[in-house]
């Protein structure tokens, strides 16, 4: 599960990367910089339900702090 959610940060952040090198390229002439955004926000949500669900099922366990 750890390796699942390093992979997915991976991809939310590069999604974000590749919003900002389409806004610095396109100069807003093009609606690439929205889906690059729009693709990270789904794949937060997605990753924000997974999490959930895995807690919910309990493959998950809360830690706390120390």
């Amino acid at each position: 599960m750890k390796t699942f959610i390093a992979i997915a940060f991976i991809l939310i952040i590069a999604s974000l990367g590749s919003a900002l090198f389409f806004l610095m390229k396109d100069k807003g002439r093009s609606n690439r910089t929205v889906q690059a955004l729009a693709m990270r926000v789904g794949l937060s949500i997605t990753l924000f339900l997974i999490v959930l669900a895995s807690y919910k099922m309990g493959w998950i366990h809360p830690t706390g702090i120390r």
